[in-house]
């Protein structure tokens, strides 16, 4: 996503040379004609500029439904660690919203969410989850783990795409916010694997009567 982001980025530097010895008249012309690219006309928009404005609906309105969802999260787990990455990344996800809706200005439509059937079924299994696991157990964090990470590579690939669009129509600014919001999601992911692989997994694995024969279970072939 980066390389794309930069790529515009020195298109935008290498028009900004070329133009640089026709005087602070072209300066305003091409400022005023960016400025053009970057609203989508609210009258005559196209297909993928449909699709765009579509896609802002879905995700406006997963973020709003992950708020409440990441405090059922935070409420279930027991580790403090876990508890303390819920509740930044609920906070980085009010953000979210809003930048969202800077975005939604941009292309001048008013902020709209569209029911995302994506994200009420991921916060869905996230509560299967808390109430089929003991509660206060490793199992629990470790399997919410699993949840939330689920959330996030939804959000990753939205993000994602929306970026590359954003790029591909000419809308610099909405790109560089979009951006924002994916980096902050992939590490989010990552902080939340770095909790898992540390001692969470470890501790879930001993809990229970029963242990897989993991010698027999090393032992075995793989075939396809």
């Amino acid at each position: 996503m980066k390389s794309g982001t930069s790529s515009k980025n020195n298109r935008a530097a290498a028009s900004g040379k070329a133009s640089g010895s026709s005087g602070t008249s072209s300066d305003s012309q091409i400022t005023g004609q960016q400025a053009d690219k970057e609203a989508i006309s609210s009258t005559s928009p196209s297909y993928l500029q449909k699709f765009f404005t579509d896609q802002l609906k879905d995700i406006y309105y997963a973020e709003k439904a992950l708020l409440n969802g990441l405090e059922e999260m935070k409420s279930a787990v027991s580790t403090e660690e876990l508890q303390d990455a819920f509740e930044t990344h609920r906070q980085q996800t009010e953000r979210h919203v809003k930048r969202l809706e800077q975005v939604f200005r941009l292309i001048k439509q008013e902020p709209e969410a569209k029911p995302c059937a994506a994200m009420d079924g991921l916060l869905k299994e996230a509560r299967n989850i808390i109430s089929e696991t003991e509660e206060g157990s490793f199992t629990r964090d470790a399997a919410l783990i699993i949840a939330a990470q689920k959330v996030e590579h939804y959000e990753i690939a939205t993000y994602g795409g929306l970026v590359q669009l954003a790029v591909t129509m000419d809308m610099r600014r909405a790109a560089d916010i979009l951006d924002k919001t994916l980096q902050e999601e992939e590490d989010t992911d990552q902080q939340l694997t770095h909790i898992a692989e540390s001692y969470i997994n470890i501790e879930a694995e001993h809990e229970g009567g029963y242990s897989w024969d993991k010698q027999a279970i090393g032992a075995g072939s793989v075939t396809l």
